[in-house]
């Protein structure tokens, strides 16, 4: 099929977006965040995006090879996604026309290392354009190495559930490291590091895994693979510890290419609350985090926190949201407030520099879109008060793209995107956020 191109809006136009939005802003007063005292210099303000679920056409990895097999998680496949790979460009001036100051972006190991121990330096000189695009148009780029994806010829050979996987990874981490490092303003090795543990809190996810395993199967026989293998879907148990070796190993790999780099990692920090004793939460939380908690206190220059909800917990385990509470398009409850929560745990219990590098809402109804990032940043901003040391709010995403077993029909974004013009129109959100951005640079 013949590439459509597409204009999207005009530098103009969308400042003159944000300007209105500013106006508004103001005038709502200071519930939306905008006063200049409420941030510290430096705040970072900005959208996150993987490779996988923007680019579009990764066919050298795991996630394209399952998406196209039956039975799948996948309700769609992600194909041209929102063919951000040829339209980077558009999407960072997009972003920095918004009134944003950093741009969190994933590079694809799959490309990049398309067959065992082989680079690709045309591959490597595509992201060093990206990133080069981002300080032109002065976003601070944050790389995310590793967002769920890997080669296709990793998962063949088992994944990280193989326990040489550590130095396979961090040989991927040092190679990109070495060609972008000057380019990036900070680093994170993976993208929720902890997300197989996530099933230990939300049970209702233990149905998608059960479709996952047989999946994983289908793609052992089609790939004549002994054990084929998926970060997310691999069994925690043994993957988890080879997972948080190979983020040390990847952490000195890229400090070893540029020593200055700050480099993190972020993990799902889902805000867990008892609706019984104390000691429940205690619990949940050592199921979701396990050792992540140390391996971020002695490997990591700051903490990336990722937070959607709430999860309650009764003395049986996990119960539902309250009766009529609000729910998100992607069936989780409405609650701003959790981010904040898990700021205030992620600081006491971790102890490093935090960046918000996701924050978002699946919804169709952009007020509520609005609503969500007002009532979240008022919570930011009481944790920066407190003297919380937080360093970013990173909105997810800049564009409605694949949402991995929920296909294309759950819309995260701040932009809705065509996916047959690729034409990116922002929402109202993405003005609303701008402005508070510009308000507060």
């Amino acid at each position: 099929m013949a590439r459509i191109k597409s204009k999207g809006p005009s530098r103009r136009e969308v400042v003159a977006g944000a300007t209105a939005a500013s106006m508004a802003s103001a005038l709502a007063g200071p519930a939306l965040g905008a006063s200049r005292a409420s941030y510290p210099a430096g705040f970072l303000w900005g959208t996150a995006i993987s490779a996988h679920q923007s680019e579009g056409n990764n066919t050298n990895s795991d996630a394209w090879l399952m998406e196209n097999l039956k039975p799948s998680i996948f309700k769609d496949r992600s194909g041209d996604a929102c063919d951000s790979y040829h339209r980077y460009a558009e999407d960072i001036q997009l972003a920095a026309s918004l009134g944003f100051n950093c741009y969190r972006l994933g590079i694809e190991w799959a490309r990049i290392e398309p067959n065992e121990g082989h680079f690709s330096n045309a591959e490597l000189d595509h992201y060093a354009k990206v990133l080069e695009t981002c300080r032109t148009h002065g976003l601070r780029p944050m790389v995310t190495f590793n967002h769920f994806t890997t080669p296709l010829w990793f998962a063949m050979r088992g994944g990280f559930e193989m326990a040489d996987s550590p130095g396979l990874f961090a040989r991927y981490c040092g190679t990109a490291a070495e060609h972008l490092g000057g380019l990036m303003d900070r680093a994170t090795t993976f993208n929720e590091a902890n997300i197989g543990l996530l099933v230990n809190v939300m049970p209702q996810l233990a149905k998608g895994m059960a479709v996952a395993k047989a999946s994983l199967a289908v793609a052992a026989k089609a790939t004549n693979s002994p054990r084929f293998s998926r970060l997310a879907y691999a069994d925690p148990a043994i993957a988890t510890p080879l997972l948080q070796e190979a983020h040390r190993q990847g952490y000195a790999a890229i400090k070893a290419a540029r020593p200055a780099l700050p480099v993190g990692v972020t993990l799902t920090t889902q805000d867990v609350q008892s609706v019984g004793p104390a000691s429940l939460a205690d619990e949940y939380r050592h199921r979701l985090y396990g050792d992540w908690v140390d391996v971020a206190r002695s490997h990591a220059d700051f903490i990336g926190i990722q937070t959607y909800t709430r999860i309650l917990v009764g003395p049986n385990g996990p119960v539902a949201p309250p009766a009529g509470a609000e729910m998100t398009a992607a069936g989780y409850e409405f609650y701003p407030p959790a981010l904040a929560n898990t700021i205030r745990w992620a600081h006491a219990a971790i102890g490093k520099p935090i960046y918000v590098t996701e924050s978002g809402i699946a919804t169709d109804d952009d007020t509520r879109r609005i609503a969500f990032i007002d009532q979240a940043l008022q919570g930011l901003r009481a944790c920066i008060d407190e003297g919380i040391p937080v360093h970013s709010y990173l909105y997810w995403s800049l564009l409605d793209n694949f949402e991995w077993g929920a296909g294309y029909g759950v819309h995260f974004g701040l932009t809705a995107v065509d996916l047959k013009t690729f034409k990116r129109t922002p929402k109202p959100s993405a003005f609303h956020l701008g402005a508070i951005a510009r308000a507060n640079r």
